[in-house]
């Protein structure tokens, strides 16, 4: 019998916002708002330690599969000017996986914005490989696209 684990998955989409790219990266980044627009971040425990830039954290609860637990998230790279922003998130419970989250923003021509966001993420522990990472790579490519229309109304609402 083979046994297959996967150890590592990725991801992609985008949208296009009735927002300027200023308004779209100031919500994306706003860590505090994050539950307004993220269906599966229930509340943040932790608000970000300083204003955003590398190293910076914070913790929210999240919530996929029935369960909930705490997920930290530490910046890469936050770059208001670009409208970049890249963070990894893992569980804050210890377990080695993790995942690399990348935002850009990009103004188009008539006011609007793009929004792209691509993830990878890395399964480390043995259930999480044979079972769970299957799971949460069909769901979220089916949660993403939500957030980020979720997020565009929200955009469009403080307006």
């Amino acid at each position: 019998m083979t046994i297959i684990l996967t150890r590592h998955f990725e991801g992609a989409t985008d949208a296009v916002l009735d927002a300027p790219a200023p308004d779209v990266f100031a919500a994306l980044t706003d860590i505090d708002r994050l539950p307004t627009w993220n269906a599966h971040i229930e509340r943040v425990l932790e608000p970000a330690s300083a204003p955003l830039d590398e190293g910076v954290e914070w913790v929210v609860r999240m919530r996929a599969m029935g369960t909930t637990w705490p997920s930290r998230a530490r910046v890469l790279v936050h770059d208001p000017v670009a409208y970049r922003f890249e963070h990894v998130s893992r569980s804050d419970d210890g377990n080695p996986s993790w995942a690399d989250w990348r935002w850009q923003v990009t103004p188009l021509p008539d006011g609007r914005s793009r929004l792209s966001v691509s993830w990878a993420v890395n399964p480390r522990t043995f259930w999480r490989q044979l079972l769970f990472s299957k799971i949460r790579h069909a769901q979220l490519d089916e949660e993403v696209p939500a957030s980020l229309a979720a997020l565009a109304r929200t955009v469009a609402v403080s307006r």
